[in-house]
């Protein structure tokens, strides 16, 4: 049934097999070990729910690479006589999906946000039934994050566009610099068999990357124009007229006092900017256009600070160019009080239309070292809403009317656009059992890759400490690496990390950060003693030594509101440390992983077993781990 395998030890190879117990194993070194611990790992990981078991008689023969220490590869024989054991899981007999207060309901139905996390400045991009998302991601790496959907509503992560950040050397790991910056909102287009995904970084200038598969490989962008301080492009191949254009927000215009919206001609190869530009239109605060042509008009879709609040406007004309006429079509309101705005008209396979847009942020108007002015209260980000959309007279109606006074607002709660599509989630647990980091893990600022691994111990994450660039602690520490948060209600992370490689100087543990950074880790003393440290963005509590090789960290939240546990056993934690608010900041909601860090040399390390995280909004079925 299987063949011989030449790479990884027989554990790891059957983290890719239907197999859950190996029943007899000799001449295989420490496999008497592994047999017990790959059964708690498939059992302990997720709850299974009903299904069928199958008992196969198979006789192998086979040779493995085994490896009893996760160090290098040795040569042993592996003879496997006896029975496997199979857990064989039909499509209608795996783990329920999860279902919770936002998202996918089960019933034909979902309630926004449909990603209630921070996934802001999204485009959506439709190529036959599939959907494709992209969504901003700043200083983080890889950058540009992909999602994909059936049904508008069920997203999970595929990738990302841009695994380093290679156009600016402030987002290096020996710069950290890059803070607020890096990939900005972008513009996600199938042309001609091939992606573009652009976007503008407002400290550098507009870039482009292609691929000829949504998953990539994407081709290393290239600057289509220098500029600072100005931000989100889109582009449009106008068919009727064989010209492509690319709009944006070019930059406050010192004649008008507000933001220019610039409309380029650009290449058909989508590549080039052909000319200088013409302003077509002047707002406050005006930004995040996208271009449509429908029912040979013009739609050019764009959000604006009116009164107060940033509305969602559009602008019809039958020239791309103008004149135009204008129209308010959403605002804030019904019981929503964020603003809302900024996103991607699309339309369903059934012909009917939608909008997906975000909640804007809301911003404490402080400055703070890397902060800027972008701190604030809206903890989780800019979470992504879907609405429905009608057409009356010509122009679409987004949302509902509940006051009357013809302007759109949100729903909260609405049909699915398209049915028969499994509930569906970003993926978030993981338990490192694969050689490729799962798409849910971004490092703060280009990682340093030969810092980190996944094989030197299989089935565990390493990290290598580094020593802090610049003045040194969290901020300018590589190599942390973390998820986003997920919903405003109740969440729980528990992670296993062995620090039994941990050196004098080294500093490492848990982490949420972003409008501040909150840390639960060890800290390595002089003499050698590990001991139990709480960092509140700077103001530090020690505890006790710890004389385990093993502890386990858990953090929990209640809305805003989170504290942080620990464990020597797994069974019984202990808080430590006072609550603390969680934070927006620059321009990332909450986050949530691990640091690594020796402020002498670059010595110890880390190895993390499992980071499992329970919430209250959908979630994908998981069946196997990294799933």
């Amino acid at each position: 049934m299987w063949n011989k395998a030449n790479e990884a030890d027989l554990p790891y190879l059957l983290y890719d097999m239907p197999a859950f117990v190996v029943y007899n194993v000799r001449n295989c070194g420490k496999s008497s070990v592994w047999a017990p611990v790959l059964l708690s790992r498939r059992i302990s990981y997720s709850t299974f729910g009903n299904f069928s078991q199958r008992v196969y008689n198979a006789v192998f023969l086979n040779e493995y690479y085994y490896s009893s220490k996760g160090g290098l590869m040795a040569k042993r024989k592996c003879q496997i006589l006896g029975l496997l054991l199979i857990a064989v899981f039909s499509s209608n007999s795996q783990a329920e999906p999860q279902i919770g207060s936002w998202g996918d309901q089960g019933d034909r139905t979902y309630k926004n946000p449909i990603l209630n996390a921070d996934y802001p400045d999204v485009d959506i991009e439709q190529v036959g039934t599939n959907y494709y998302m992209i969504t901003s991601t700043n200083h983080y790496a890889p950058g540009m994050t992909l999602l994909k959907s059936k049904d508008l509503v069920n997203w999970t992560i595929i990738g990302h566009v841009f695994d380093k950040l290679t156009w600016k050397p402030e987002y290096n790991f020996d710069r950290m610099s890059g803070y607020r910056f890096g990939v900005w909102a972008g513009d996600l287009a199938h042309h001609d068999g091939e992606w573009f995904c652009y976007f503008i970084d407002t400290s550098s200038g507009l870039y482009v990357s292609t691929a000829k598969e949504i998953t990539g490989p994407w081709s290393r962008p290239i600057c289509m124009l220098k500029k600072t301080r100005w931000t989100d492009p889109a582009v449009f191949w106008d068919d009727d007229e064989k010209q492509a254009y690319l709009v944006c927000n070019f930059g406050r215009d010192p004649a008008h006092e507000m933001n220019q919206t610039r409309m380029f001609k650009m290449s058909w190869d989508g590549k080039k900017l052909l000319d200088k530009g013409k302003a077509i239109y002047h707002g406050h605060g005006a930004e995040a256009a996208k271009i449509y042509k429908i029912g040979g008009k013009y739609y050019i879709f764009m959000a604006e600070w009116i009164e107060g609040d940033r509305k969602q406007i559009i602008l019809r004309g039958k020239s791309i160019y103008g004149p135009f006429e204008s129209r308010i079509v959403m605002e804030r309101g019904n019981g929503v009080s964020r603003s809302v705005c900024q996103g991607a008209l699309v339309q369903a396979t059934d012909s009917s239309w939608w909008y997906s847009h975000q909640l804007v942020q809301y911003r404490e108007k402080i400055q703070g070292t890397f902060a800027g002015k972008t701190t604030g209260s809206s903890y989780e980000g800019r979470s992504q809403w879907l609405i429905p959309v009608r057409w009356q007279d010509g122009w679409p109606v987004l949302g509902e009317d509940p006051d009357g006074n013809g302007i759109g607002n949100t729903v909260h709660q609405w049909k699915k656009p398209i049915q028969g599509h499994p509930i569906d989630a970003p993926q978030t647990d993981d338990e490192f059992d694969t050689p490729k980091l799962g798409p849910q893990w971004e490092w703060n600022h280009n990682p340093r890759d030969n810092r980190w691994s996944l094989t030197e111990r299989r089935g565990w994450l390493r990290l290598n400490a580094n020593v802090p660039v610049n003045n040194g602690g969290f901020w300018n520490a590589g190599n942390t690496i973390s998820q986003r948060l997920m919903g405003k209600g109740k969440g729980v992370v528990t992670a296993k990390v062995d620090i039994s490689g941990m050196k004098p100087g080294q500093q490492a543990g848990f982490c949420r950060h972003s409008g501040q950074y909150v840390l639960l880790g060890i800290r390595v003393d002089n003499n050698g003693d590990k001991r139990l440290v709480f960092n509140n963005d700077g103001k530090v509590k020690e505890g006790p030594v710890i004389r385990k090789d093993m502890i386990y960290y858990r953090t929990k939240n209640n809305g805003n509101q989170a504290f942080y546990e620990y464990s020597l056993d797994g069974e019984i934690y202990k808080p430590f440390g006072e609550k603390f608010q969680l934070k927006f900041g620059r321009w990332r909601g909450d986050r949530l992983g691990f640091y690594c860090w020796n402020g002498r040399r670059d010595a110890g390390h880390i190895d993390i077993d499992y980071f499992r995280y329970e919430y209250d909004g959908p979630k994908r079925p998981s069946t196997l781990p990294g799933q």
